[in-house]
């Protein structure tokens, strides 16, 4: 299993910017496909972003596309979320999940989340 521990989180005025980081230990990091949620107060748990093994493919929620970018290195074991144009409804804790490629052995991976509060 992965473990994962996101930082960078933090108070910033709508409008602003933030970079996240997840920071992978224990696997090959190179196997996981990596994703960022977030979890607002009083809602569900919601994807954000997606990038591929290798960082060629990503995917992003429509309400962040044009606005975050998911990124990785994976000689350093560290996937990024790039945050700009912030609002206050992406006011969420952001999590970071590990998943193994299909036709790796392994299993999902949450980290303990990271705050995120945009003020208006």
């Amino acid at each position: 299993q992965v473990q994962l521990v996101e930082s960078g989180g933090g108070l910033v005025q709508a409008g602003g910017s933030l970079r996240l980081s997840c920071a992978a230990s224990g696997r090959t990091f190179s196997n996981y496909q990596m994703r960022w949620y977030r979890q607002a107060p009083g809602k569900e748990r919601e994807f954000v972003a997606l990038i591929s093994v290798g960082g060629r493919s990503t995917t992003y929620a429509d309400s962040v596309k044009g606005r975050f970018a998911i990124s990785r290195n994976n000689a350093r074991n560290i996937v990024y979320l790039q945050m700009n144009s912030l609002k206050s409804e992406d006011t969420a804790i952001y999590y970071c999940n590990a998943s193994p490629s299909p036709g790796v052995i392994g299993t999902a991976s949450w980290g303990q989340g990271t705050q995120v509060t945009v003020s208006s």
